[in-house]
């Protein structure tokens, strides 16, 4: 059920931005839209992980480079029943993680320097669980797809203020179709883009928890991860705003419209969940 919903949750935003492209520009302006988000889905389905890990100054460590994260994740991935993925530190006062790649047999996660040094061993497990989750269901292909047309979205908006003056008899709802898409379509891209995300955090949740076999260590994490980002910035993040639902925890400040706009379900919910799985909880993990 969650993978058709994301089916037509993606087929509406591709379809947004086609409707977008049509409403600047027409029919012809609506055969560029569709061209360009296919190019833009290949490029972002062949190089959308080297590209967000540049972006937020991710850089590779292995066994002895950074031994006790290396190993964490390594035994979580057997225990998964995963290829071992990439393994990235970023250099950050927010604690925080993401995964990432088109698959798993291209996967990488990334955790920052402050997430290492806030959180116990078992507590950590829970997070790097909780990414190879979105790993094993191919979660982070769809989000960045998901990410890649919506800001498409947004720099089509653009191009309605760069060259709004021109021929209105092209675009078919002249003169205030161009005010309409700066308005409506950066919400409605975002509305959808954060329904994929919202339903995928708490699957990653739920499975991250059964991975690691406790679901309170998962819980804590995110107890702390979130006091962390309310307390700590991520400028990269927040030049990005795009990246922001890869990440475990949002790590944007931004509190306008919260509940309509978050990129993930509340904290407290997600450990009440959490909390409420600890009964069935598979014993330990080693």
């Amino acid at each position: 059920m969650n993978t058709i919903r994301t089916a037509l949750l993606i087929s509406a935003l591709t379809a947004l931005f086609v409707a977008v492209g049509w409403i600047i520009g027409g029919a012809s302006g609506m055969v560029v839209a569709f061209l360009m988000a296919a190019a833009m889905n290949a490029f972002a389905y062949w190089n959308a992980d080297r590209i967000v890990l540049a972006m937020h100054g991710a850089r590779p460590v292995d066994r002895a480079s950074a031994a006790g994260l290396y190993q964490i994740v390594e035994r979580l991935a057997a225990r998964a029943g995963l290829p071992m993925p990439r393994v990235y530190l970023i250099e950050s006062q927010q604690p925080n993680a993401f995964a990432t790649g088109r698959d798993p047999q291209h996967a990488a996660i990334a955790a920052t320097t402050a997430l290492i040094e806030m959180l116990s061993e078992e507590e950590l497990a829970g997070v790097l669980a909780h990414e190879l989750s979105h790993v094993k269901h191919h979660d982070t292909l769809i989000m960045t797809i998901t990410a890649t047309i919506a800001g498409a979205i947004g720099m089509l908006v653009n191009l309605v203020f760069l060259f709004g003056s021109g021929n209105s008899r092209q675009r078919p709802l002249g003169p205030f179709g161009g005010i309409l898409v700066a308005l409506l379509a950066p919400v409605a891209a975002t509305l959808v883009q954060l329904a994929i995300s919202r339903t995928r955090e708490y699957e990653a949740d739920r499975e991250g928890a059964e991975i690691c076999g406790h679901p309170l260590w998962l819980a804590d994490a995110l107890a702390k991860i979130d006091h962390g980002v309310r307390y700590f910035d991520n400028p990269t993040a927040e030049a990005n705003p795009a990246t922001a639902h890869l990440f475990i925890v949002n790590p944007l400040h931004g509190r306008g419209l919260e509940s309509l706009f978050a990129t993930h379900p509340s904290i407290e919910d997600r450990i009440r969940r959490l909390r409420a799985m600890a009964g069935a909880s598979r014993g330990p993990w080693g």
